[in-house]
């Protein structure tokens, strides 16, 4: 990739800073809520489930809508945000890290969840009648069980947000040096001519994709050895 000129770098650069600190946003909620999901039964967890799922199936415009008008300056919470904290989220790397998060979140929640559910449940049984409280329990039995699951929704939530596109030029506009991703600017040179950087970019999103992937199935692999 010694082939990108300097402005290239730095949308590399930012879209790898923002997806990776997305990932670690929703990693420690994606996990709680998997385990909630995977060892609990509660009234109204169909539910949780298929809205946490929604954006999967959803058109990434309209969430990157319903984003928007949750979090604008006119709206109660972008209001009370910029008022009570001086946090503008739109049109800002915040409203970035914001689509990514949404976006990613499903992913890492259902490999999570699948991973737990592949646990045992009579080893936190037998940790419990030793004498195990429940997070311990948590953190030397399930979460170490889980882990290679763990991982590749991790991986794959964040190739995910590599690519994101649709709720993203919404939420944060096409603003070079500050919220421009690469699927973002991928789509301004289509729009602009300018083949030869489109697909300079194009062959860097590819490589990205492709070793996210191939890393994510290689732990899924090892799960289920």
């Amino acid at each position: 990739m010694i082939f990108l000129s300097p402005e290239e770098w730095q949308v590399l650069r930012f879209t790898l800073g923002m997806s990776a600190f997305s990932v670690l946003l929703i990693l420690p909620w994606a996990i709680a809520l998997a385990w909630l999901m995977a060892r609990w039964q509660w009234f109204g967890k169909s539910l949780v489930e298929t809205l946490v799922m929604l954006p999967i199936v959803m058109p990434p415009v309209a969430t990157g809508l319903i984003l928007l008008n949750c979090f604008g300056k006119h709206s109660f919470l972008g209001n009370f945000l910029e008022k009570t904290f001086g946090i503008e989220i739109i049109f800002t790397w915040k409203a970035v890290v914001l689509a990514l998060s949404v976006m990613s979140f499903p992913f890492l929640f259902r490999a999570t969840r699948i991973a737990f559910e592949g646990i045992n449940p009579r080893l936190e049984q037998m940790a419990r009648t030793l004498g195990a409280g429940p997070w311990r329990v948590f953190f030397t039995i399930s979460l170490p069980l889980a882990s290679h699951g763990i991982v590749a929704g991790t991986v794959l939530a964040f190739a995910r947000a590599l690519g994101e596109f649709g709720a993203t030029v919404l939420v944060a506009g096409i603003i070079p040096g500050k919220t421009a991703t690469l699927s973002l600017s991928i789509y301004q040179c289509v729009q602009m001519g300018q083949d030869e950087k489109c697909f300079r970019l194009i062959a860097v999103s590819v490589f990205l994709s492709f070793a996210a992937l191939w890393v994510s199935e290689h732990f899924l692999r090892q799960r289920k050895v």
